[in-house]
């Protein structure tokens, strides 16, 4: 069998469909914004309303709409394995999740509390880590 590629259908590995950089800039896009409970955006949200819109709106990329259901249907990755733009997930347990927020690199997040949407250090004192996972693959 023979398959001719045309040099210039290239397909980039920066390409927006799924880039840390993409995901990144939309995040940061919407610091500041409110924190409202079971809110999805674009301008107020909760933490997993956040994350699920940030994965839509910069790669088209659908999650699941609660930290739990996010965490229980996306790959698990050690805390060794972890790259920016995994997810972060706190609570009492892995069977109770209460918080989700977006790695970005340094031992930070990006997540929406009570504060809003801020960045803030992935171990604070008021969080308790449970677990990380990845949702896509993402290039740097």
């Amino acid at each position: 069998m023979l398959i001719a590629i045309n040099p210039s259908s290239k397909v980039s590995a920066n390409s927006n469909s799924t880039s840390y950089d993409s995901v990144l800039k939309t995040a940061k896009k919407h610091l500041g914004a409110r924190y409202v409970w079971g809110a999805t955006g674009p301008t107020r949200f909760d933490c997993s309303g956040f994350t699920k819109y940030v994965y839509k709106k910069s790669i088209k990329k659908s999650i699941p709409r609660t930290a739990q259901q996010q965490y229980n249907h996306t790959k698990k990755v050690s805390k060794s394995n972890i790259k920016k733009g995994d997810l972060v997930y706190f609570g009492g347990s892995k069977h109770s999740i209460s918080h989700v927020g977006m790695y970005i690199g340094n031992g930070k997040m990006i997540d929406s509390q009570n504060r809003g949407v801020v960045v803030e250090k992935v171990y604070a004192p008021w969080w308790h880590v449970v677990g990380f996972s990845r949702p896509v693959n993402l290039t740097y």
